[in-house]
């Protein structure tokens, strides 16, 4: 029943505010960085893998310091400092304050509310990795579980955005996400236990056209 809960929470009906970001394809696709059906599978491939290396060991360290101690505000402070894209950083802040609301409602036992005042008096937004993992383990979810639904809203949004864009139709949107959920565990595996301190950037090209997102003439996304 827990499983089906999660499920639930990580459905692209629940409104956190996803649908309105690509997080650089839409600009990897204008650049011409994406430009065939191979160059997704590639770019889909650099997208986890940076997923797995830059995000994962956060999760694991927000999951193990869910009481919010001194050294969860270390984490929140470094996470905070590598989000360099202006774009993504107002994202991140929304998208963490939205899951941080839905949840409560959810969950009101779980006292939420506290996580939300503690990102307030350090003056930093409630980034949505990091609240995904906190939230989550004070509702009684397990670690594994939220290392995979994090991989797989991902995987969706990516290629969700990818339809709307009219790069490749639903059908072909569904298959790929089919093949890629094998590459999950080879990731998962990857970066079992590590933590923040390991945490590093590996696909720059993305990071750049997700920084020239602001340049293309017209937009669907606002990144």
């Amino acid at each position: 029943m827990q499983f089906a809960r999660l499920l639930h929470l990580v459905d692209s009906a629940i409104p956190t505010g996803s649908f309105a970001y690509s997080y650089g394809l839409e600009s990897s696709i204008t650049l011409g960085l994406v430009s065939t059906p191979f160059a997704l599978r590639n770019y889909l491939y650099s997208y986890l893998q940076q997923a797995g290396s830059a995000e994962l060991p956060f999760i694991n360290s927000s999951f193990r310091l869910a009481e919010l101690g001194e050294e969860m505000k270390v984490v929140a402070e470094e996470y905070d400092a590598q989000l360099q894209v202006p774009s993504l950083y107002k994202a991140s802040a929304v998208q963490g304050r939205n899951w941080l609301k839905l949840l409560a409602s959810f969950y009101p036992e779980s006292g939420l509310d506290t996580i939300t005042q503690w990102f307030a008096g350090l003056n930093i937004p409630p980034h949505f990795t990091l609240v995904f993992a906190l939230a989550l383990q004070r509702s009684g979810f397990a670690l594994a579980e939220l290392q995979a639904m994090y991989l797989h809203m991902l995987l969706r949004d990516q290629l969700s955005a990818a339809i709307r864009l009219g790069f490749l139709g639903p059908l072909e949107g569904h298959q790929l996400q089919h093949d890629f959920y094998t590459v999950f565990e080879h990731i998962l595996a990857a970066h079992a236990g590590k933590e923040y301190g390991e945490a590093v950037r590996s696909a720059f090209l993305l990071d750049v056209a997700q920084v020239l997102h602001e340049d293309i003439y017209s937009k669907l996304f606002q990144n």
